[in-house]
């Protein structure tokens, strides 16, 4: 019985950490649905529909439409900045309640979603660069064409891609897909036609080749059967604020609006224009890390005590937890728990919750393996020596072979530390900003990809920099 006390208390706290990070993570959800507020998921990396001003504030078509119809109809919205394919999955989990993000309205898509009445015309629209040197689609035989993942563009392109005999290439924004073109990657891109038009009268150095094709509507979309409330309601505001003229002044903003001549696209132009939004950025980023790198910690060495256990089921547990969450992707484990999980239980998990998850079982992963190495590889003599004096295991252990076992552990912590501040980025797929999803947002506006990523790079380098030299000092510190 004693010599299994360090694993009954392994769980115990196991347990209780689950009970306390739900506890603090999924109580605000409770709290909306009683307000009367819906959370819509969109995709903020498309302008003119939804992008985020030099306020910070998400502005667009698809966004004053929705406020507009929401104060006509007296509701609230909560804005979730997904990106279009997250926001897709997490309507069908029913992590959201609605979608808006110049969502084509496809008999496909009505399969699984209904629709409001159409709110805005649209059609396909083939770009290209002056350099590559292509005018129609018959000069495409052979040659690359950029599509954006899930949108009407893309659907298009791959309906002819064989009659004209291209490749596509698919990219998750907007920015990519244009600078692809641009560099000469790809030969051409397809984009809804307003959206081309607008990057264009932004500076984006394209233009548009050939007439709107596959024309069709955009529709404010939830899932087939569920919230036809919320659904009417759209529907009722859209025919009021159509009928007072609300919806053309909203429509005329943003079509006919110009590049703004004060606005400064230098280094220090972006960086000042944007301090505050990266700094956000920044700090959602490390409040993520600590918090995640806290919770892994927890049961990646309760994992790894588990698997220096004289017990083979808890060694068993141990393998196969680390067997498994170091085996799956990281965005993989994001997605199946952000909208795959909510699928199964019914009930939201926010994104923020999602991501400690995430990030706790496949960072804890990790970091079982490395304390259960750290401490096998402490000489077996120690142990038995230990024993043969009539101490027990537990005591050994905490006595004899954990000193010893930490001292290798401990530089190794903080190198997942810093490969857990790299992982944050990839949960920008489930809308959480951190500072590669602001990254995306700010370029998403002035369209200055190059000069954006690099402001990114240099924070990451600057913070990465500082826990390495933290690393190497716990080296030197920690020598046996």
């Amino acid at each position: 019985m004693k010599r299994h006390s360090l694993a009954v208390r392994c769980l115990l706290t196991m347990a209780c950490s689950f009970i306390v990070a739900f506890a603090l993570f999924a109580a605000p959800a409770k709290t909306h649905a009683a307000e009367k507020t819906y959370e819509i998921g969109t995709d903020v990396t498309f302008p003119p529909f939804e992008y985020a001003n030099d306020n910070n504030k998400y502005v667009g078509i698809d966004m004053d439409l929705l406020r507009a119809i929401a104060k006509n109809q007296q509701f609230n919205v909560d804005i979730k900045p997904l990106g279009f394919n997250a926001a897709v999955q997490s309507i069908q989990s029913g992590q959201t309640d609605g979608m808006i993000a110049g969502m084509s309205v496809t008999p496909e898509r009505k399969a699984t979603f209904d629709f409001s009445n159409p709110y805005f015309d649209s059609g396909v629209v083939m770009a290209t660069s002056d350099k590559n040197g292509v005018t129609s689609l018959n000069q495409l035989k052979g040659k690359k064409v950029a599509v954006k993942t899930g949108t009407a563009g893309a659907q298009y392109a791959q309906s002819i891609e064989k009659k004209y005999g291209f490749k596509t290439v698919t990219f998750d924004d907007s920015n990519n897909m244009y600078e692809d073109v641009m560099i000469g990657n790809s030969a051409a891109c397809f984009e809804d036609n307003p959206v081309m038009q607008y990057a264009i009268k932004q500076g984006t150095k394209l233009k548009i080749v050939t007439k709107p094709a596959n024309k069709g509507t955009y529709g404010f979309a939830v899932k087939k059967g569920q919230n036809q409330e919320l659904l009417k309601k759209f529907n009722a505001g859209l025919a009021n604020i159509k009928k007072s003229g609300e919806y053309q002044k909203i429509v005329n903003k943003y079509l006919n609006a110009k590049k703004s001549a004060v606005d400064d696209h230098s280094f220090m132009g972006i960086l000042k224009q944007n301090k505050t939004f990266l700094w956000q950025g920044f700090l959602q980023t490390m409040w993520l890390t600590i918090v995640s790198i806290i919770f892994a910690t927890i049961i990646g060495v309760i994992f790894g005590l588990f698997g220096v256990i004289p017990n083979k089921f808890f060694q068993g547990l141990s393998t196969t937890f680390i067997y498994v969450f170091r085996g799956l992707p990281l965005i993989v484990l994001a997605l199946f728990i952000y909208t795959g999980i909510p699928t199964l239980i019914g009930t939201k998990i926010p994104a923020f919750t999602a991501g400690v998850i995430t990030l706790m079982l496949d960072e804890g992963a990790y970091i079982a393996a490395f304390v259960k190495g750290g401490i096998q590889s402490v000489e077996k003599g120690q142990m038995e020596a230990a024993r043969s004096l009539g101490l027990p295991f537990g005591k050994s252990m905490r006595k004899v072979v954990l000193p010893q076992g930490i001292k290798l552990i401990v530089p190794s912590f903080i190198n997942q530390f810093i490969i857990t501040l790299k992982d944050t980025s990839i949960l920008s797929v489930i809308g959480i900003i951190e500072l590669t999803q602001t990254g995306k947002i700010i370029i998403a506006r002035n369209l200055e990809g190059f000069k954006v990523w690099a402001m990114v790079a240099i924070i990451y380098l600057i913070i990465i920099t500082l826990l390495t030299w933290l690393s190497n000092w716990g080296q030197r510190r920690t020598k046996l």
